[in-house]
Order: C-alpha cells, then sequence, then structure tokens
C-alpha cells in the first residue's frame, strides 16, 4: 500500500449541522438537511458523517472523507455495509471536470457455476431464505478495494489515515438508538443461528438496549491490521484466511437450527480480486448531464432509459396524475429492457449505447397509453429494432433482489463530489459475523438468478466464475454546463432505480427543493402488475386518479427471509448534494426513514 503525506490541516473553524439535544451530556442529534461552504456530507449516522467532516477540515479531499465516512458506517450502520460487501463509487473531480466510476461489486468464486443455486438433491432452486442465510450467498467482498482505488486515484491521505475515526468509534462505541435495535430485532433469529453474530449484537442473548453503548474491538483491530498492513490483509493475508473459513465452514451456535449451506470462496479468489475502473452512464435530460453506474449495475442504465423516454413529454405542463403516471409507466418499459438485457459487461454483450438511445427512447415511449397503465409486465424492446413500436418476445419475471444497502454523499473545498452506494445485501447480509473481525458478510450472490428467467432468451445474470451478479445501486452526479448540479443516490434493492429517478423528476421537472424531492411519498413500478408504494404515496390525492388509469398499489411492510415479521414499508433512504451560487451546498437527507439521516457542512451558511 502506498503511504500518503498527510497534508497539514487549514485552520478552518469547524462547525456541522449536528445540534446536541437538550440535557447534559446528550448526543448529539441528526439534522437532515444543512447549507453551507467548505465541503458537506449526508449520511445514515450522526458517527459517519462526523469523520467525514472531520477529514475534509483536515484538509482530506472527497475520496478521503468518503473512504472515512464508508469505514466509519461498517461500525454505526453494520447491518447494510461494511468490510464484508462492496458498492460503487462516483466521483467529480474539479480539476479535470471529468465524472468517474469505481467497480467495487462482489464477484462469484472460481468455483461457482450457473447452477450453483440449484439444490442437486431435487433439480431446483433453493429457497431464497436458504440461500441468503449461508455461505454459498457470499460473494469476493470488494469494499476495501474500492476503497484503496479511490485513495490512489483522488486521495490525499493514506488509507491508514482515513480508518482513524472508524476505530475510533470501534473501539468507544456508538449510542444504540431505536433504528438499530428494530434492525437488530428483525434479524434476532437468524443472528441468533450463529455464535460470533450473537455475541456481537445480542448482548446476552438480547436485543440491544436503546441508549446502550455497543463497542467492536474486534473490528478495531481489524482496521488496526489493515491499516498497517494494507489491503492485502484482506485479500490473501490473514483476515482473507478467517473470511474463507467462515464462508466454507459458517460458525453456527450451539443448539441452532439451521444447517446453513457452505461457501465456494477460497483465498485464491480473496488474492485475485480487483475494483474496477468504469466509464460512467451518460444522458442529457433537459439540458442536465446525468451520470451513473454501468454494469455490472443496472442502474445507470436504467435510470437513464427512463429519463430518455420521460423527455419526450413535458411533464411539468401535465396535470400531476398524468406525470406520476408516465413516471411509472416510463420505469416499468425501462425494468422490462433490464432484465432481458443488462448484466456484467465483462461476460454479457449488453447493448448499452443502443439501451440510452434517443431511438430506442422514442421507440419505447410510444408503448405508453396516457389513458391506461399496462395491465402488468410488459415485454423487452427490440433494441434492433430501429426505432419502431416493437416490443419483442413476452414478458418475463426479473430475479432476486436485495432492499437493503446504504447511500452516501460528499463533497470538499476544491469542488470534488462522491456518490458512493455500499452493500452487503439483504438487511443483515448472510448473517455471518467473521469470528474475531467484527463485521458482517454480504449475500450479493443471491442478486444472480437462480435459474432462466428470460424464456427463450439468453438470461444476462445467471453465475459464472468471476462474475459480478447485477445490482441496482445507482449513485448519480448530475452537471449542469460542466459543474455538479446535483449528487444523489439511495438504498433499497430494485427500487434504488425508482426513488433515484423520482428524484430526478420531483427536482427537475416538478420543481420541487432537494430537500422536499427526497421527503415526497414513493412509488416503484419495476414491470409488475403492482405498483410497490409507500402509505403516504397511497393516500396523496392523486393516487385515486392514478387507479383510475388501471393501476395498482401494494405495500411492502414483511421481511423477504420470513413473511412473520414486519418491517417498514419505507422505500429507500435517499441522500442528496445540490450545488447552487458560490460554492454554496444544500445537504439533505432523509427527515423520517430509517431514522432520519445526519448532514453537515463545514462552514454553515449565515
Amino acid at each position: 500500500m502506498r503511504t500518503r503525506r498527510l497534508a497539514p490541516a487549514l485552520g478552518l473553524l469547524l462547525t456541522v449541522g449536528l445540534v446536541t439535544a437538550p440535557g447534559a451530556g446528550a448526543a448529539p442529534a441528526k439534522v437532515p438537511v444543512a447549507t453551507g461552504y467548505g465541503g458537506a456530507v449526508v449520511s445514515d449516522t450522526i458517527e459517519s458523517t462526523q469523520a467525514g467532516i472531520d477529514v475534509l477540515k483536515k484538509g482530506g479531499t472527497a475520496a478521503d472523507a468518503a473512504v472515512a465516512v464508508a469505514a466509519t458506517l461498517g461500525v454505526t450502520d453494520p447491518y447494510v455495509a461494511g468490510l464484508g460487501g462492496g458498492g460503487y463509487f462516483v466521483y467529480y473531480d474539479a480539476r479535470t471536470r471529468q465524472v468517474s466510476t469505481i467497480d467495487g461489486r462482489e464477484t462469484t468464486p472460481q468455483a461457482g457455476s450457473p447452477t450453483m443455486f440449484v439444490d442437486p438433491a431435487t433439480g431446483q432452486p433453493y429457497a431464497f431464505p436458504a440461500a441468503v442465510t449461508s455461505g454459498l450467498g457470499v460473494g469476493v467482498p470488494g469494499m476495501l478495494a474500492t476503497w484503496e482505488r479511490a485513495l490512489d486515484r483522488w486521495g490525499r491521505f493514506s488509507l491508514r489515515d482515513n480508518l482513524k475515526p472508524a476505530i475510533n468509534v470501534a473501539d468507544h462505541g456508538f449510542t444504540v438508538d431505536a433504528t438499530f435495535r428494530e434492525q437488530t430485532r428483525q434479524n434476532q433469529a437468524r443472528f441468533a443461528q450463529f455464535g460470533s453474530t450473537a455475541e456481537l449484537f445480542l448482548p446476552g442473548g438480547q436485543l440491544p438496549e436503546v441508549g446502550s453503548t455497543l463497542r467492536n474491538p474486534d473490528l478495531a483491530d481489524t482496521y488496526r491490521q489493515i491499516g498497517r498492513h494494507g489491503i492485502d490483509a484482506l485479500y490473501g493475508g490473514d483476515i482473507g484466511a478467517d473470511v474463507v473459513a467462515a464462508v466454507q465452514e459458517p460458525p453456527v451456535a450451539p443448539g441452532a437450527t439451521i444447517d446453513p449451506l457452505p461457501g465456494l470462496m477460497t483465498i485464491d479468489d480473496l488474492d485475485d480480486y480487483r475494483a474496477i475502473d468504469r466509464r460512467p452512464t451518460h444522458v442529457s435530460y433537459r439540458g442536465y448531464d446525468v451520470y451513473g453506474m454501468a454494469p455490472s449495475s443496472s442502474g445507470g442504465i436504467t435510470v437513464g432509459e427512463s429519463l430518455n423516454i420521460l423527455e419526450r413529454y413535458r411533464l411539468s405542463g401535465m396535470d400531476r396524475v398524468q406525470a406520476l403516471h408516465h413516471y411509472l409507466e416510463a420505469s416499468r418499459l425501462a425494468f422490462a429492457d433490464r432484465g432481458r438485457y443488462i448484466g456484467d459487461a465483462d461476460f454479457v454483450d449488453v447493448p448499452q449505447r443502443e439501451l440510452l438511445s434517443d431511438r430506442f427512447a422514442k421507440q419505447r415511449a410510444c408503448e405508453i397509453d396516457p389513458a391506461a397503465a399496462a395491465p402488468g409486465a410488459v415485454p423487452p424492446g427490440d433494441v434492433s429494432a430501429g426505432g419502431q413500436c416493437a416490443p419483442a418476445s413476452k414478458a418475463t419475471p426479473d430475479g432476486n433482489q436485495g432492499y437493503h444497502t446504504n447511500h452516501f454523499v460528499v463533497s470538499d473545498r476544491w469542488g470534488n463530489v462522491v456518490s458512493y452506494t455500499n452493500t452487503i445485501e439483504q438487511l443483515g447480509g448472510s448473517g455471518i459475523v467473521v469470528p474475531g473481525r467484527g463485521f458482517l458478510l454480504n449475500n450479493e450472490l443471491t442478486d444472480f438468478n437462480f435459474a432462466p428467467t428470460q424464456g427463450d432468451a439468453p438470461d444476462p445474470n445467471l453465475a459464472e466464475p468471476g462474475k459480478r451478479p447485477r445490482s441496482s445501486m445507482s449513485p448519480t452526479i448530475v452537471l449542469k454546463h460542466g459543474k455538479p448540479f446535483l449528487a444523489v443516490g439511495s438504498p433499497g434493492g430494485a427500487t434504488i432505480i425508482t426513488t433515484v429517478l423520482q428524484i430526478l423528476v420531483n427536482r427537475i421537472d416538478f420543481g420541487m427543493s432537494l430537500p422536499d424531492a427526497i421527503a415526497a411519498p414513493r412509488a416503484s413500478q419495476r414491470n409488475a402488475a403492482t405498483t410497490q408504494v409507500e402509505p403516504a404515496f397511497q393516500a396523496m390525492p392523486e393516487a385515486a386518479g392514478l387507479l383510475a388509469l388501471g393501476h395498482s398499489f401494494a405495500i411492502r411492510d414483511t421481511s423477504p427471509l420470513d413473511p412473520t415479521i414486519k418491517t417498514s414499508s419505507d422505500i429507500g433512504v435517499a441522500s442528496g448534494l445540490e450545488f447552487t451560487k458560490h460554492g454554496k451546498v444544500i445537504a439533505a437527507g432523509e427527515p423520517v426513514r430509517r431514522g432520519g439521516s445526519a448532514a453537515a457542512v463545514v462552514q454553515p451558511a449565515r
């Protein structure tokens, strides 16, 4: 690992958008919106936002701060991110005025195959919950390699220095809030199956109490080892050996009632892992340049295709029912094409240029009926049809999708910007904490389709050795005249795509402020007979008009792993930055969803 010279602190006075709750010694409360100068951070937890702000204060770049935020989220938001996962890093370089991306998605072990999720005893795919809570679903983690690659390209500080805030939080602990306890409750039965997981997250066999302090000294020591020895400690070293052991022989607790499927990962798989520099997707939308993540993520293409379809209509001139109808139908069409064409581009010939062309958008837009919603799933478009209204073959279902990741955004004093989504897939990932290491392993390989889904057409999202499962993560940066206008993203599995799309429509077409665009009720149409909605969307006056057009709504409020476990009906937990005149930035997150976001700026506006 290359060591970087630590830039001197520039003596800036730090004030952040976090306030202290009343009472002596009370912990600071989250603030979802902050406005000011000199850099900004929006993330899920107070501690991770503070870590990023502290690095910015010391003269770090947005990349440095992003690594500090991500590492700290591994401590304070461990059920959705951490060393055991991966993600996608989108970066705007103010010096070159270019947007670049890093693909840190997890990979399939070399022993994997298209039939790896088929039970040889029955010839049928494994049940989704069994594949999730197992070693078989664990992909080779890409998180740490992404951090190092980002710092190599855009950082001023060393990885060791950027890990220090996370180490401090892991050593001293963070205060358990109601959101953390609730997420633990949703996983209590799974976590109890693994001794290492129960020891960390179920103290004394019980849920952690709100207001208690949760420490993670094992993770602090893991970070220290990485700081001393570099990322090879994981990618081929002692940490990696512990990961492989946990994957191949999951550490079940005495009295466990499950026999988890063993995984296929080896130390060579870890040693071979590389984060990949990729060219971002790009579309022009109403004068804005929208950059996103190319395959292995489907996010950039699917958001971009949806925007291209919508640009053929003047949404701002429509009544809101018609505008929302077109938003839902555009995403329905784009999701049909996603399922048919998009997979890891290193293994699949993805027709990205055609999918993002104005000609294809014209072809797909002509299938939207302003008087009626499609009755269910629609067929994918024919990318060779030359712009003619010509749907191909028949409608086909999509595969599995996880629901829990996190997204955060960072900017620095120089105008560099990061939009970064990272994940371990399901809430709690595989449920397996690596013994002695303090982090959960992902279940990302369950994002592959377990069996072919596209009828007679080839399925682009079946597992292969070294292949990255298709993702919906959609970290996005929007430029206006070559300069940043927005940075936005969200967690939420396949709903990530529709959440990002809806926020862009809310802000650009409907003229909402960024905070209002993020807070607005959400609906997610993913080429299905029903549209997943939040209760607040169903309660909107426009909902009746959409129902009259034939839309059908459904609220999802149970765990995909166990329908007896009630969960939040929220869709996504977005965060965003908007850049205004004279270097001013609006940092905005969620006021309510998943306990709210923590937004902060280096120098608040007066």
